[in-house]
């Protein structure tokens, strides 16, 4: 059966595979367009599940926000070239679009069971693996969201309005005037400098500053000083800790010594308002 060039080109429309794939498919399956496509689908599954050892170290992460809530993720890549590629590009909007829309951010249960349009995820992952010939693994799912308030995105080597390098949301709960709003945007430029692990000490691991605080003991008990002055030292040096990975006691970038829990009860007192910071997330490319 012969096979003409209108047939390839809707098939390379629906399917966006190569023009030797399409004609192939298009043969195996006597010229019918749907059988066609699924043939393709199940050919990008074969071909993503040889790929799928390869490292991913480059991508992008891209987010998208809907009024009160938003979503991000980190699609990785195995090339900075391939992370720049429209056709990627393409499937990060894509997906960051689904995951917001499915309910949850559990990575694993969006590729078995999220749909765009109604092409189920790992099938639309694989498409674009076959397509673009590399390895794309979807590395993580980020939600969060507020009452009354709004979330503030920032995006670190931006390669669309909606996906970069690195990015950050941040929640900005209560009254928030365009004042507030641009306070957001700078701490979202700060989060993405300064990469905090934890909002505030409440929130923060406790495993982590003990672990911390047994270096920190370690190290002064060597220098031979009495236990009582060992552990004022590191009462000292903890607080100096906490201030580099907690973000409410982290001095803010823009003064770079006032500290932000600071910034923001000033900007409650000489706005006459109530607001906090109530969440972010940070991601960053192969972090």
């Amino acid at each position: 059966m012969s096979i003409n060039a209108n047939q390839i080109k809707e098939l390379r429309n629906k399917s966006g595979a190569g023009m030797l794939d399409c004609k192939k498919a298009l043969e195996e399956n006597n010229s019918n367009i749907e059988d066609a496509v699924a043939w393709l689908r199940k050919k990008g599954l074969a071909s993503a599940g040889k790929k799928a050892g390869r490292d991913t170290s480059e991508g992008v992460i891209a987010t998208y926000i809907d009024e009160n809530n938003a979503t991000i993720i980190e699609l990785s890549s195995e090339t900075d070239f391939v992370g720049k590629n429209d056709k990627f590009l393409n499937l990060a909007d894509k997906v960051v679009k689904s995951a917001h829309q499915f309910e949850g951010n559990d990575t694993n249960q969006f590729l078995a069971s999220g749909k765009h349009d109604s092409t189920p995820i790992n099938e639309l992952i694989a498409e674009h693996i076959s397509i673009i010939g590399e390895n794309i693994i979807l590395k993580k799912i980020g939600k969060i969201s507020v009452n009354k308030g709004k979330i503030i995105p920032y995006l670190h080597n931006k390669l669309s309005d909606s996906i970069g390098k690195i990015g950050v949301i941040v929640a900005l709960e209560g009254e928030v005037n365009d004042e507030i709003e641009e306070f957001g945007r700078q701490l979202a430029m700060h989060i993405a400098a300064s990469k905090p692990i934890a909002l505030n000490v409440e929130n923060l691991d406790q495993n982590v500053v003990e672990k911390e605080k047994n270096i920190l003991r370690a190290q002064a008990l060597e220098s031979g000083k009495p236990a009582n002055v060992v552990e004022k030292m590191i009462e000292g040096r903890i607080r100096k800790f906490l201030e580099e990975i907690v973000l409410l006691e982290q001095p803010f970038v823009i003064d770079g010594k006032t500290k932000i829990k600071k910034v923001i009860e000033e900007l409650k007192s000489s706005n006459n308002c109530d607001f906090n910071v109530s969440g972010y997330i940070r991601y960053e490319i192969s972090e």
